[in-house]
Parts: structure tokens; sequence; C-alpha cells
């Protein structure tokens, strides 16, 4: 076997594996000696990624299908459990792009639906199916796929919603089985793959440019991705025992960048005890929050 050994004789299911990141770390996770489930929803193209690792040496396995689905995000766990003896490690990098041009003034509840399901409800599906089995273990780590997105600024709607709530499911996951000592962590990547490639997606990157919605770096950063491997290897170091402490993690990692979202804290503006004050007027709110006081800016 290639490569060093510091997965061997773990189980890891990496959902997305047939593309982009997704192929990128199932041959990371595989090159260090992990046995691979290997999902997609094109038969071909799983075959094609089971048969790519295998001629590398590695073991891997395939299971076709969408875990949008609950009967096939179990059994991508149960093929992890029967054919390599455990689910040590979970990776989801699913996801599906918006639809050009997609904003809340016009997404069909169809299209937001499908975006919901690719990305929210196939991380929701596998994490369910892995956690109780991770949890029987004792181990497990579980690295969930997000995007800088979910800030907001790429615009969209469905897109970004979903890689928000992943972000809050893993880390609800994180805090309830922890004591587990079972992991979850989030991965923000930026590298060419099919959903950030091509002449519509440089369109919309100039656009956003263009209304004020990216500024220039991250412009740049957007239409000069780098491959998938150098993201892949953040995928990896969490899967192995070095990150055994580190759990409850928003990353970034986008080439020559690691980056790492801190948890978000209330600023506080004002406060009061609800004991002996009344609530606060409108005045009072808008000095806190507008900036500049009522009165005086009617004059």
């Amino acid at each position: 076997m290639s490569g060093n050994r510091t997965l061997w004789g773990r189980g890891a299911v990496v959902v997305g594996a047939t593309s982009g990141i997704g192929y990128a770390v199932a041959h990371a996770l595989a090159g260090h000696g992990a046995g691979v489930v290997v999902n997609g929803r094109n038969a071909p193209a799983v075959e094609r990624t089971v048969n790519s690792l295998a001629l590398a040496g590695h073991r891997a396995v395939g299971v076709t299908g969408s875990a949008a689905d609950e009967t096939t995000a179990t059994e991508l766990v149960d093929t992890c459990v029967r054919t390599f003896g455990a689910v040590d490690v979970l990776v989801n990098c699913a996801g599906i792009a918006e639809p050009a041009g997609s904003s809340i003034l016009d997404i069909s509840t169809r299209d937001w639906r499908a975006l919901l399901d690719s990305h929210l409800t196939t991380t929701f599906n596998t994490c369910r199916a892995a956690a109780p089995k991770m949890v029987a273990q004792g181990r497990g780590s579980i690295i969930n796929t997000s995007s800088f997105a979910y800030l907001g600024d790429y615009g969209g709607t469905g897109y970004a919603a979903g890689k928000g709530a992943v972000n809050s499911l893993t880390l609800a996951i994180a805090a309830e089985l922890a004591e587990h000592k079972v992991r979850a962590n989030v991965v923000c990547p930026g590298a060419k793959t099919r959903l950030s490639s091509g002449i519509a997606y440089e369109a919309k990157i100039m656009e956003l440019y263009r209304r004020g919605m990216l500024d220039e770096i991250s412009k740049d950063a957007a239409l000069d991705a780098p491959p998938a491997d150098y993201v892949a290897q953040l995928y990896l170091y969490l899967a192995g025992s070095a990150a055994e402490q580190v759990t409850g993690q928003i990353f970034v990692a986008a080439g020559g960048f690691v980056g790492r979202y801190d948890r978000p804290a209330p600023s506080i503006l004002g406060f009061r005890d609800h004991n002996d004050t009344p609530p606060w007027t409108q005045d009072e709110l808008h000095r806190m929050i507008g900036g500049r006081d009522t009165e005086a800016g009617s004059k």
C-alpha cells in the first residue's frame, strides 16, 4: 500500500466521492490506509472511482444513490461496517449549485427543496445513520462540508440556507456526542470543481463583484480556486487521531489558506433589569441600533 498508515484498519464513508473535493478526499483517506465506501448518484462514476482507488492499491467499495434517501444513507453506513469492520469516518461532500440567477424573488419551491435535500437532508441522514454506531464504538469523526456562502455574500437562497443549516447541525452533533468521543467538524472549502468553474460560474462571480457583494480579493480567489487536492488534506487531518481534541469547529480551506470561523457571540448594545425597569422605548432602541437620536435626526 502506498502512503502511510495513519488510518489503517479504519472504515470511511465519503458521500459525493465521484468528483471534485469528494473524489480527492476519498483518495486521501484511502492513501492513508482507510477502507472507503464511495458514494455518488451516477453508477458508472461510482464504478470509475472505486476502480481508480483499487488500481492505486487501496480498498474501496461503491454504493450508488442519493443519501437524501434515508435507505441509501443507512446502506452506506451498513456497508462500511460490514466491509471494513466499523464506520470511523463520515465525510459529506455532496451538493448541487443554486440555479442560475436564482434569488428570493423568483426561486421555485421545487428548487428550494432540491437544494435543501442535497445539502442538509443528505447530511442529516448520514449523520443519523452513523452516529449510533460511532457512539457504540466509542470513536468517530464526522466531517461535513459547508461554504462561506452561508454568510450570504454569494447570493442565492437554498444553497446559502442549506450550508448555514449544515453548520448549525454539525455544532449540535459535536456538543451532543463529545462525551462519547465522537467528533464533528465543518470544512468550508475553496477548490476548482464542477460547481466552481465554467462560463456561467465566472459570470455569476463577476456579477456579484459588480453589485458590491464580493470584494476584489474574494472575487479573485473565487475565479482562481486551487485543485481539490489542497483542500483534501484538511479533511484527512480531521479524520485522523491527531485531531482527536478538535470538534465543533468551522474551518475554511482554500489553497494555501486555512482559517477558522470563531463561534458567534453577542455584542451587548444595552442592558436593563426587567424587575424594576420598563421595556425599551422605540427612541432608546434607535439610539442603540440605528446610531442616531430620533429627535436630532428630525431637525
